[in-house]
């Protein structure tokens, strides 16, 4: 394993409360004679920068890597999901903005493949910012993106949806359409902070939208094991949230920015690095909670 690749079991020690059951327990997933229907994720923190688009793009390349048939979802307008598969998002014509505000517009019409084998892409630019103001007086406008989706669940194991960094109501249209909440949380003081606010939100949208509505998990990203405050955030997490906290941390690297001007995942740019190994280690707990 990568010297830099590291679980909570590792960094924190067996005995720590916080500290998971390492990779030993996270077993390799068996392969699968058919595909669907899919689990429904969406990969939210109304925080920006923390990781979403990038765990988005490789968790979905690492999930595909199992074999599993993956559909990702670009719900914020400005496109970095698209753009970060190599897709250029400005050039297209319709994108999930066509799909959320014209109901003549068919998922079919709007899907691109990716340069990633099994990984698919609703699309979105900078037309996505008018939805919400175009949604707000519509019947059952929370439901504009499940709508969508519904006709291309059957062939797909997995669909991921990228939200943006606020709670509005594109993410609660990503909320309501979801099995389960994927948190990407920086491991720093802010980012603890807005834990509370956005299982409020979940909470919310369980009760009154979405019962079957989970929280599947809190994935650290851009853990610095160096410093004495992000063990001491990670520990406080685990504490509150328990098993809900990934035993896959993502440490920082100079890779991820790498692959976003390469418009690929890590997995393939560098797929012996601790990244790719941490998101392929993150796929197979997220298969392992979608059973």
């Amino acid at each position: 394993m990568d010297p830099a690749l590291f679980s909570r079991a590792e960094l924190l020690g067996a005995d720590d409360p916080a500290a998971g059951e390492g990779f030993s327990a996270i077993p390799e997933p068996e392969p699968l004679t058919s595909h669907g229907p899919a689990v429904v994720l969406s990969m939210c923190n109304q925080k920006g920068g923390v990781g979403k688009t990038t765990s988005t793009i490789n968790l979905a390349a690492a999930l595909a890597e199992y074999g599993r048939r993956v559909l990702v979802v670009d719900l914020d307008p400005q496109g970095a999901l698209s753009a970060g598969l190599g897709i250029p998002h400005h050039q297209l014509d319709l994108t999930v903005y066509n799909l959320l505000v014209d109901n003549s517009v068919s998922t079919e019409e709007v899907l691109v493949r990716t340069r990633v084998e099994g990984v698919d892409l609703i699309p979105a630019n900078i037309d996505l910012s008018a939805a919400e103001i175009q949604l707000v007086n519509e019947v059952g406008r929370e439901q504009a993106l499940g709508r969508a989706l519904y006709p291309v669940l059957d062939r797909y194991d997995f669909v991921l949806i990228d939200c943006q960094p606020s709670l509005g109501l594109l993410t609660v249209n990503a909320l309501a359409c979801s099995d389960g909440v994927l948190i990407p949380m920086e491991c720093e003081y802010f980012s603890l902070r807005g834990l509370a606010l956005l299982t409020d939100t979940i909470d919310k949208v369980r009760d009154r939208i979405n019962p079957r509505l989970h929280l599947t998990g809190i994935l650290i990203t851009m853990f610095d094991r160096r410093t004495v405050h992000a063990r001491d955030v990670l520990s406080r997490v685990v504490e509150v949230f328990g098993d809900k906290v990934f035993d896959t941390l993502v440490t920082r690297t100079v890779r991820f920015p790498e692959t976003t001007v390469a418009g690929e995942p890590i997995t393939t740019w560098a797929p012996k690095s601790a990244g790719a190994q941490a998101y392929r280690a993150l796929a197979r707990e997220v298969i392992q909670r979608g059973r």
